[in-house]
């Protein structure tokens, strides 16, 4: 394959990452998390949950959002945009570069999402219904706009020659977001991508799956024969992606290389998952990428705790794999983030290759016969992993799956 450009499309690699998460701030600590199976699961004081049966989640603790944003006044940025915007920086950071180094560089800012500022227009409809229309708040409505997830990111930054996408595919947001950033230094179209997800706890969110029956009351059980459902969480996952000419030649350290991934939308049902569509986007994703089905050493799967989730993604991998690999969900650690899932997910794949080790799933007593996974139950495992793959669901049928590897020397 050769571009309009004449060259061979390029290898792209991870070699920053930025995570904010209820186990952690930044990559060391989300690392120390993922390897001691911590839990983030705590009662939600975001919103008032009087009238709620159970009100456990996963909310970012000890987060003040001038640590780590600097040029922008943080009371113009919504909750999930101060996770963006600290989690792109810390991904600079992390990658060796400063902002000024990066904005030498075409560079793209991808970030998925699926409440965007919701949280922030929960506020305020309680203001209006409490308080009255006087009290409308024009700040609030305009730092609600989703676009600010990746424009805010630019204006921290200082970046000038940049595109800034926002991308609304609710829970595989993040993985379509790094998707866009591959392509587009694969194809020489950027030199750099700050790409992934954020989102934060709102009311809405978890108003509306408490009411189809999905929250659990207490923790989140990925593929336990007891499990009761998710659990809402927050956070932001940005991944800088560049080429490895690029990586190699400044000397910087790599994560991982991504490979390739699998889009597709099948939209058969508003919230159920369709097994034979999301094995059919496996199967996009591993042929993309350039590998088999048993290539695969461990996946990350988007094991969401609920009965219709878990059955049907692991019946899907069944489809696909004739001996499954380990698979694990992080969600028993840090719920469900929304827009940031599979984003944080991807960091979490990246982490594991370059640690040699496999999250766990915590919370875990008995597999269901149904699933019958390789779960990692409540202990980190040793393990060698050369190809790992991160699924991700999203409601409407969206389904994302990105291919991440350890560095070969062969392309």
């Amino acid at each position: 394959m050769v571009y309009d450009d004449g060259q061979p499309p390029r290898r792209v690699v991870i070699t920053g990452l930025g995570t904010v998460t209820s186990i952690g701030l930044g990559a060391p600590a989300f690392l120390a998390g993922l390897r001691t199976g911590r839990s983030g699961v705590k009662p939600i004081t975001t919103f008032d949950t009087t009238g709620f049966a159970h009100a456990n989640g996963c909310e970012v603790a000890d987060f003040d959002p001038r640590e780590w944003i600097h040029r922008i006044d943080t009371t113009e940025l919504g909750r999930a945009t101060q996770f963006s915007v600290a989690a792109a920086g810390m991904a600079v950071a992390d990658a060796g570069l400063t902002p000024q180094e990066l904005g030498e560089r075409r560079v793209l800012v991808s970030v998925g999402t699926t409440d965007a500022e919701s949280g922030d227009l929960d506020g305020l409809a309680r203001t209006q219904l409490d308080e009255g229309p006087e009290r409308w708040a024009p700040g609030v409505v305009r730092r609600a706009q989703a676009g600010r997830l990746s424009s805010a990111v630019v204006r921290e930054l200082g970046l000038v020659d940049v595109e800034a996408l926002t991308i609304p595919t609710a829970c595989a947001a993040g993985n379509y977001a790094i998707g866009s950033g591959f392509d587009a230094i694969r194809s020489g179209e950027v030199e750099a991508a700050l790409c992934g997800g954020a989102d934060a706890v709102c009311r809405k969110t978890f108003a509306g799956f408490y009411r189809l029956g999905t929250i659990a009351p207490e923790v989140c059980q990925p593929f336990d024969k007891d499990r009761k459902g998710i659990l809402t969480g927050e956070g932001a996952g940005v991944l800088l992606l560049e080429s490895l000419e690029s990586a190699r030649a400044r000397g910087a350290r790599i994560y991982a290389e991504v490979l390739g991934y699998g889009l597709n939308c099948d939209a058969h049902h508003p919230v159920a998952p369709d097994q034979d569509s999301l094995a059919r986007c496996m199967e996009v994703a591993h042929r993309n990428a350039g590998v088999k089905a048993e290539d695969v050493d461990f996946i990350s799967a988007h094991g969401t705790g609920t009965r219709a989730n878990d059955v049907t993604e692991a019946g899907a991998i069944r489809q696909v794999f004739d001996t499954p690999p380990p698979t694990i969900s992080i969600k028993s650690m840090i719920g469900h983030s929304m827009g940031a899932a599979s984003a944080l997910a991807a960091a979490a794949c990246a982490l594991a290759i370059t640690e040699d080790f496999i999250p766990p799933t915590v919370n875990h007593r008995e597999t269901d016969p149904e699933c019958a996974l390789d779960c990692v139950p409540n202990e980190a495992r040793a393990a060698r992993l050369d190809v790992v793959q991160n699924n991700a669901l999203a409601f409407a049928g969206n389904n994302a799956v990105l291919i991440l590897g350890r560095v070969r020397e062969a392309a």
